[in-house]
């Protein structure tokens, strides 16, 4: 039955991160494809959000297909886009005048069916439009990703409230990855899984996407016990 429902497909269909710490918290083992995702800064503003964008674009890089990513500011920086494995050619940009509009060309995108992913810059998403969202996506296994971004921050407050997305992340920027000599070390975020429907939640510090859209452990904590040194605990939220 489940089979002819469909679920049993859409459990299957994910995409792994390649982390074991990070896959092992989420269904399936990965992050789903035909699926609503959250995504948002932590509270350092401009910082954070760009690195949540950048988190967003290492996972629409590693999906096939071309990428809409609809926003309401013109101030995306495509050079780092690119840099986190999503080069140009690949996005297709939409400007649009308000979230409302973002909203209705997100769901466009989603029931078109031959894209591998939909970005979209909003400020506040409803139960009811993070439905619509959900349901376009499961109809054609497309991902969906809502980057949440505020131009106050009395707007932030806006995430907490419960949505459809299968899952909520919250993305703040580290200190880069110590070298031993002069110059920037790759840089490092911290990821915050904050809801996983059927899963865990759970943090985790990362290194940031490469080229190719993949994070990664800093090397200190590869060979060592995560729990034992404590950087990955409980999120809340």
């Amino acid at each position: 039955m489940a089979k002819i429902e469909g679920r049993d497909r859409r459990v299957k269909s994910v995409l792994p991160f390649g982390i074991a710490d990070v896959d092992s918290r989420l269904p399936g083992g990965g992050l789903a494809l035909g699926a609503l995702h959250e995504v948002a800064g932590g509270g350092n503003g401009a910082i954070d959000g760009a690195a949540a964008a950048l988190f967003g674009a290492g996972i629409a890089a590693r999906t096939k297909g071309k990428i809409l990513w609809c926003i309401t500011r013109a101030d995306l920086f495509a050079p780092a886009i690119a840099q986190a494995g999503l080069v140009a050619d690949r996005v297709i940009y939409v400007e649009t005048g308000d979230d409302k509009t973002v909203l209705a060309c997100m769901e466009e995108g989603l029931r078109h069916g031959g894209l591998g992913a939909v970005v979209g810059e909003i400020a506040r998403l409803s139960m009811t439009a993070s439905r619509r969202l959900q349901l376009a996506a499961e109809g054609t296994g497309t991902i969906a990703i809502a980057l949440r971004r505020w131009r106050r921050q009395t707007e932030a407050i806006d995430f907490g409230q419960p949505t459809a997305a299968t899952t909520r992340w919250r993305v703040s920027a580290l200190p880069s990855t110590p070298l031993p000599v002069p110059g920037v070390g790759r840089h490092r975020w911290l990821v915050e899984l904050i809801r996983a429907r059927a899963g865990e939640s759970a943090d985790f510090e990362l290194e940031a996407c490469d080229d190719t859209g993949r994070l990664a452990l800093p090397p200190e904590l590869v060979h060592r016990p995560a729990a034992a040194e404590g950087w990955r605990r409980g999120a809340s939220g």
